[in-house]
């Protein structure tokens, strides 16, 4: 367990979502509240304690093997989806499309902030970040069946602002209009990576 620095940032959650479990696409909905257990958001599709591991991890472990879930949330910048949506010639980006769980406003450079930071609420609900949410091809497709033509360039604009996924390390209620207060591990950046 990181020690953690209390920061002077926080952001407020503007958009609040799932991503139903019996999805046909990776499209969230739109909720006002919500319930994050141990486990994720109640009746998320990627709720759950562990997960098959996938594709993102085929360096570690075989597509399927039962791993621990730090996918429960997928959390995102309203500041970056504007600085997306702009790059692909869009007024707005529909979280929906994204198959966002949550959009917070007023951390810049949300996206970078670092593996094991953690956001809280004043009902102590607690989220940990886990690791950068790569830009993959399922949001794209869900853009340009929307608005034909800009789905193709997201992959690329969304490259380090795609948010971060995310698991709950305490249990409590989300909504919208919450502050989360930013906490980040008091921790050198590790000077190997060349």
């Amino acid at each position: 367990m990181p020690e953690l620095r209390t920061t002077d940032h926080t952001a407020r959650i503007t958009w609040l979502g799932m991503v139903p479990q019996d999805r046909e696409n990776i499209r969230s909905i739109g909720v006002e509240q919500a319930f994050a257990t141990y486990a994720g958001i109640e009746g998320d599709f990627h709720a759950g304690l562990t997960r098959p591991a996938c594709v993102r991890v085929r360096n570690l472990h075989a597509k399927g093997t039962e791993i621990r879930n730090t996918r429960q949330l997928s959390i995102l910048s309203a500041e970056e989806m504007a600085e997306i949506a702009a790059a692909i010639d869009l007024p707005t980006l529909d979280p929906t499309l994204l198959g966002a769980s949550i959009i917070l406003e007023g951390i810049p450079d949300f996206t970078l902030v670092p593996p094991g930071s953690r956001l809280q609420n004043a009902h102590g609900t607690t989220l940990v970040v886990d690791i950068e949410n790569g830009p993959c091809n399922l949001p794209a497709r869900e853009i340009e069946v929307e608005a034909p033509g800009h789905g193709k360039t997201f992959k690329a604009a969304a490259q380090g602002k795609r948010g971060v996924t995310a698991w709950v390390e305490r249990e409590g209620p989300l909504s919208l209009g919450d502050e989360l207060r930013l906490y980040v591990p008091n921790q050198p950046v590790w000077p190997h990576l060349g």
